[in-house]
């Protein structure tokens, strides 16, 4: 493989390592520190270095840095299947090296940010976890995908979002809305509990969100108004 072909993964694996290092780490860092970092500053560490990743690395391998966002654009047809299995290895590996960062550099706390339920439990974390990567996904499809959207903002709408759904929904389930995210922590810790709500929720909103997306999508961009309307 050139290294023209290995880019892509490479950039997969870095965006996703620095996610994890992030996002997962600011909670770490939080428990670490007695709440220094805070709910607010925590939900800012996820949208502004996913902003940051998709501005570095989005013109390289798309930034997917999500598995849940890399099979719905598989199912989609927008990338293939070798490609999406090779971007969802790159993103698993860089997000358990991140887990192992975040451990080595600050210790086991708060389980290395590690995906768990919280407010009303197992039930609880799945419906948000798939409502939550629902409206990221429609979010990534109407903004990176479509020719008709301000395609030099991607990185602000989703960054936006994803610092939204963390500030606001964090508390009941992490908001991981990212399998890969949750991975990670959890190889660093052996934080497990419920792990497979984290794969299940964000890959079945991901692909409701995708098929949304294109139920809304118009087929053709509008034209002007008819003469005497504005």
């Amino acid at each position: 493989m050139s290294r023209e072909q290995a880019a892509p993964y490479l950039a997969e694996a870095l965006g996703t390592f620095a996610l994890v290092f992030a996002g997962p780490g600011a909670i770490a860092v939080d428990a670490a520190s007695a709440g220094a970092v805070s709910g607010v500053g925590i939900g800012l560490s996820f949208g502004l270095i996913v902003m940051a990743m998709i501005f570095a690395l989005g013109h390289i391998s798309g930034c997917h840095i999500n598995p849940a966002i890399t099979l719905a654009f598989a199912a989609r047809r927008r990338i293939g299947p070798a490609a999406a299995l090779g971007y969802i290895a790159a993103q698993l590996a860089g997000a358990a090296l991140a887990g192992l960062a975040i451990v080595a550099i600050v210790g086991d706390y708060a389980d290395a940010g590690a995906s768990l339920p919280r407010l009303g439990g197992t039930d609880a974390a799945l419906v948000s976890e798939a409502v939550l990567t629902f409206f990221l996904a429609l979010v990534v499809f109407s903004v990176a995908t479509d020719a008709r959207a301000q395609g030099a903002l991607a990185a602000i709408a989703i960054g936006g979002y994803v610092a939204m759904a963390a500030t606001g929904w964090g508390p009941v389930a992490n908001a991981s809305m990212n399998p890969a995210r949750s991975f990670g922590p959890a190889v660093a810790s052996g934080a497990w509990h419920a792990h497979w709500v984290y794969w299940l929720g964000p890959i079945a909103g991901a692909l409701l969100g995708a098929l949304a997306f294109d139920l809304i999508r118009p087929g053709s961009p509008p034209g002007p108004p008819p003469p005497g309307r504005s």
